[in-house]
């Protein structure tokens, strides 16, 4: 009997002294937790307390790279910290996105990335990260429509014109490109199946090199960027027949679609932010809410307008829509033409 009580009563006080061991434990770590938090969500609300790294997965100079040095020097006078741009060139953009993708998510490294965002998912068979599930897309900085430029000396003015000629040219047409797999190529693909003609796709090692061949006329036609054409277009060393976006260009207010001619056809190289995907949602709508002011500071809008970029406030979640209809519309021309890179 006594042993049962004794047993009793010892079980009643470990039980006790577990109690209350629990107890003050609790009560010792409920605070920190709560000043954990605290400290975190104030880290979160005072980002950027550093400066920021924003990869550009391209070299120095051509569209992605030159709406980044806009928008960012507008965010360092915002937010009082330094945006600091690296260019991380190479296999088309996938090196510095990989970069990117593996980083930690804390907001102080950005990736501003371009259509090939869209398409490399398609042109590369074994990539180690994803598009969809490693990133958190921000916002869209801008579009730049394409414009379908020849050389000079050839006999065309219009869509129309170009495709009589290039009917009437035995073998089809030769049409320049920046590269294999680059928007150029993938719309000189689409203008032949929209067109309903043979066009020859010549690779070259960049836009520039592509354009001083249009304009010797090695090559003579070819779709390009329509930032990095203005001046050519505007000296004559370049003669435009037509763009890829919408309605009229504010460079070229008297220069019509090619959609005028082949309904649906549209082309962008678009320029966007992203984050790590995982990076805290207070920190994505702060950079999001600051790209949105720069989109609409005169400054920034009105040097835009010169290199024919068309941009306005959007959302993250209008941004991901964005992507996706980018990522259906190039994958499948990617597949159509069996274009393939990795």
């Amino acid at each position: 009997m006594a042993k049962a009580d004794n047993t009793g009563n010892n079980t009643r006080g470990n039980a006790g002294n577990l109690s209350r061991r629990a107890l003050l434990v609790t009560m010792a770590t409920a605070p920190l937790g709560g000043r954990a938090a605290a400290q975190t969500s104030q880290t979160q609300t005072n980002w950027p307390d550093r400066p920021v790294r924003v990869t550009v997965p391209y070299p120095p100079g051509g569209g992605a790279d030159t709406t980044a040095r806009i928008i960012y020097a507008n965010l360092s006078e915002q937010f009082g910290q330094q945006f600091a741009i690296e260019n991380r060139g190479g296999a088309g953009g996938t090196i510095g996105e990989a970069v990117v993708a593996k980083s930690a998510p804390d907001g102080y490294m950005l990736l501003h990335d371009a259509t090939a965002f869209s398409v490399n998912g398609s042109l590369y068979g074994d990539l180690p990260f994803d598009y969809r599930k490693d990133f958190d897309p921000v916002a869209l900085v801008g579009e730049v429509a394409n414009i379908f430029v020849v050389t000079p000396s050839v006999p065309v003015s219009t869509v129309a014109d170009v495709i009589a000629y290039a009917k009437a040219a035995p073998g089809g047409i030769d049409m320049a490109s920046s590269g294999n797999g680059t928007l150029q190529h993938l719309l000189l693909e689409l203008f032949g199946r929209s067109a309903g003609i043979k066009v020859n796709h010549v690779p070259y090692r960049g836009g520039g090199l592509a354009m001083n061949d249009v304009m010797a006329g090695q090559v003579k036609f070819y779709f390009a960027n329509g930032s990095a054409a203005v001046g050519l277009i505007k000296g004559g060393r370049l003669k435009a027949i037509a763009h890829t976006g919408k309605g009229r260009l504010a460079g070229f207010p008297d220069l019509p679609a090619m959609s005028d001619t082949l309904p649906g056809f549209e082309g962008y190289d678009w320029n966007g932010v992203f984050l790590p995907h995982g990076t805290p949602a207070p920190i994505l709508a702060k950079l999001s809410a600051g790209i949105n002011k720069a989109l609409i500071a005169p400054q920034v809008r009105e040097r835009f307008a010169e290199l024919n970029i068309e941009s306005h406030p959007n959302t993250p979640d209008e941004f991901r829509a964005y992507l996706e209809s980018q990522m259906q519309l190039w994958s499948r021309v990617v597949k159509e033409a069996n274009i393939k890179l990795g």
